[in-house]
């Protein structure tokens, strides 16, 4: 059975980069019909943030991709683990680790380090002098088994524990000792095949000073014992790759398969990061994308279906989805195409649910959206729908609906005409509205009232409907007159209608 995983790290938000991760991870098992792993590595202790593990669940759950084991969110909102591989929490996994390594250490794969940073710092220095890659020189790789004994009997007199737990004194660290010769060669699923001559391999620390595995330990044992079948991960991670199949080979295990996924580029070519701006899940959910939309889009990044087809639910990715379509180049993060595709999910959202997800970001807004009917509140959604690109704009975009605009006299007067013209327009516009019953503000009752105003009266289209539309909106872009007016009057009334024109006259005079 198909296995995969995912496997972030509880340090913050939730980088745009780990979605498209775990979204092809569970899309590639869903597509087999297999299972997928929530997994979380926290052997960096030094990194880890509060919240961020409960944090990272609730996003996964709140988007849709889910897991078959590990961490999930319960009915009462609460993080629980389940599964048979567990625990999926690595920094419970520590005596795990420690057992590998000692079989390591035990066959002559990997040996105790007992440099300091002190020399380690010098050796990078020297070799940066020399244009060499900075590289560990195997120094305590030579050590005799009395010289090894004579430092660990020296740091146990120091208060220290060579085989975990706190201590006083500082632990050595132990490392994998790398082939000297031959070479590793990566099969993975997107790039082919990548050769690595071993020479080249740093001797990877794989027990950290503090007893904690590293990620190139860690990462092999988890996904041997949890049976993973393929790891699907970012394209920064293919140098370590042939690091982790010596350590599989080392180990006696088969490697699961690998898929390396392209960099996700800003559209001036550099990397994705914080430093160009949003680029957490959580940043794009609060400024209103769409979960649907984000997954769509995100799924875009890098694979291609080969088709004319834009608009992909999950259950279409996970049909559709092969890793014979994510492209080696890097993929841009395109906003515009953000925005075009969350466009296209507002549309099809119904118009009451449209309002109901809109009423967050108005009372952002400072908008008391309860005391307004939902019919109105239904209708400005439906006036709106095929404008708005994300949730967040609805604010200002539909400001006026609930409170009369602000303007400069000059936005009053169409391009043909002038201040005392459109003055006399609006008066009587004005006397129109006053003799209109109210059940006349319906948008087709109203086109036709006002046309037929304008023909009795000879004036041209312009010059009344733009003063008009700019006197109930304050706008010098916003829906047509008649469907802004209709709404305006079946939220606030007729009478609404006529002290906003009023309003325009006396700006005008």
């Amino acid at each position: 059975m198909v296995r995969t995983r995912f496997a972030p790290s509880p340090t913050g938000f939730v980088h745009i980069g780990s979605l498209r991760t775990a979204l092809f991870s569970f899309l590639f098992a869903r597509h087999h019909g297999g299972q997928h792993v929530l997994r979380v590595e926290d052997t960096d202790q030094n990194r880890l943030v509060e919240g961020a593990l409960e944090n990272l669940v609730h996003v996964m759950n709140q988007m849709g991709i889910e897991f078959d084991e590990g961490f999930y969110v319960t009915d009462d909102g609460s993080i629980k683990e389940r599964g048979g591989h567990g625990p999926y929490l690595q920094s419970k996994r520590l005596e795990i680790y420690q057992k590998y390594a000692k079989q390591l250490m035990d066959e002559g794969k990997a040996y105790y380090c007992f440099c300091s940073e002190e020399r380690l710092e010098e050796l990078r220095k020297e070799q940066t002098a020399l244009k060499k890659p900075p590289m560990y020189d195997r120094h305590c790789k030579k050590l005799s088994a009395d010289e090894i004994k004579s430092k660990i009997e020296e740091f146990s007199a120091k208060g220290g524990s060579a085989s975990g737990g706190k201590s006083a004194g500082k632990r050595p660290v132990i490392r994998f000792a790398i082939p000297n010769e031959g070479q590793t060669v990566i099969h993975d699923l997107i790039y082919g095949d990548i050769t690595y001559e071993n020479k080249v391999l740093d001797d990877q620390v794989i027990i950290k000073s503090d007893g904690f595995p590293t990620y190139h330990l860690a990462v092999v044992v988890d996904d041997h014992l949890m049976e993973i079948t393929h790891v699907i991960r970012g394209e920064e991670w293919l140098p370590s790759t042939p690091k982790h199949i010596l350590i599989y080979q080392a180990l006696g295990w088969q490697p699961t398969q690998f898929a390396h996924l392209p960099l996700i580029l800003n559209p001036d070519k550099s990397k994705l990061s914080k430093r160009q701006g949003d680029v957490a899940v959580e940043d794009f959910l609060k400024k209103g994308y769409l979960k649907e939309a984000l997954i769509n889009f995100v799924a875009f990044l890098g694979w291609n279906p080969k088709t004319e087809q834009e608009i992909f639910s999950l259950n279409d990715l996970i049909a559709q989805f092969d890793l014979a379509k994510i492209n080696k180049s890097g993929a841009v993060f395109d906003l515009n195409k953000l925005d075009w595709i969350n466009g296209q999910y507002i549309k099809l959202k119904t118009d009451a649910a449209l309002a109901e997800l809109l009423k967050p970001y108005w009372q952002e807004y400072g908008t008391k959206t309860e005391k307004f009917s939902g019919a109105f509140l239904t209708a400005i959604a439906a006036l709106e729908k095929e404008r708005l690109k994300k949730l967040s704009e609805i604010g200002e975009r539909t400001a006026y609906f609930f409170k009369a605009p602000d303007y400069a006299p000059e936005l009053l007067v169409w391009k043909k005409s002038d201040k005392e013209k459109t003055k006399s327009v609006l008066s009587d516009l004005l006397e129109l509205f006053k003799n209109l019953p109210e059940a006349d503000y319906a948008k087709e009752k109203l086109e036709l009232a006002i046309k037929k105003f304008i023909v009795d009266k000879n004036y041209d289209n312009g010059s009344v409907l733009w003063p008009f539309r700019v006197a109930i909106t304050g706008l010098e872009k916003s829906p047509g007159p008649f469907e802004a007016a209709a709404v305006l009057a079946l939220g606030l009334g007729k009478t609404e209608i006529l002290q906003r024109i009023e309003t325009a006259i006396k700006k005008l005079s």
